[in-house]
């Protein structure tokens, strides 16, 4: 016999309509939603940047996997930074600031070359969106959770979630056919330029008051942006 269990919320199919309604009809919260489409772009030339550095400029294994994968300090230091930054200039100065600046690098993949100046290129690029990314995720992730009643939590992570996994999937396959049609610097440099208009879907202002812990136990676990 299984013990019962109490004290957790049970999310089901049925509970995603009311998070993606609650998310459409409050202004802030869809203005943020507008913007789940900076990761999605971000993703989904991933695989068209592959393809260029180990296909058509020949760069070895090692060599794309260390491009990679000594950014990821960025993500150490955005996120020792975050706190910091909010505590000296504000959440919202923060959100918007870092926002603005992870948008602006992608473009400059395209005009990546051969050699060791391209994979400096590379890192450098990816050094500065994933310091980027590190500071703007924790800042956005509790400007959603303050924007959000505890009895909705639950239901908007999970909605946003869904949303932005089907748009990664969507726009890689697209960025894929993309690329065939036309080039592959040519995908990386449309997905550069619709996230420079990013920064316009953030909120220009602050209506979000502070407010207690979520109650609803998932929200523990969707404090990441998804």
């Amino acid at each position: 016999m299984r013990p019962e269990r109490t004290g957790r919320t049970r999310l089901r199919v049925r509970d995603l309509p009311d998070g993606w309604r609650f998310i459409l009809t409050h202004p802030a919260l869809r203005r943020l939603f507008n913007s789940i489409g900076v990761k999605a772009l971000i993703m989904a030339t991933a695989p068209v940047l592959a393809v260029l550095m180990l296909g058509r400029l020949h760069f070895a294994p090692w060599q794309y996997g260390l491009a990679f994968t000594v950014p990821c300090l960025g993500g150490l230091i955005g996120s020792r930074l975050s706190r910091r930054l909010v505590a000296r200039f504000g959440r919202h100065k923060v959100m918007l600031t870092a926002g603005t600046a992870l948008a602006c690098w992608p473009v400059w993949l395209a005009f990546m070359g051969p050699g060791l100046a391209g994979l400096v290129l590379v890192g450098i690029i990816e050094l500065g969106l994933i310091t980027c990314l590190s500071v703007f995720n924790p800042v956005f992730a509790t400007y959603r959770l303050e924007l959000t009643p505890p009895d909705r939590v639950a239901r908007v992570l999970s909605a946003w979630s869904v949303t932005g996994s089907a748009a990664i999937a969507g726009l890689t396959a697209l960025w894929g056919a993309l690329a065939s049609l036309t080039s592959l610097r040519a995908a990386l440099a449309l997905a550069g330029l619709l996230l420079l208009a990013t920064p316009l879907l953030l909120p220009r202002h602050d209506p979000a008051p502070p407010r207690t812990t979520p109650r609803d136990p998932v929200a523990a676990a969707g404090q990441t942006v998804t």
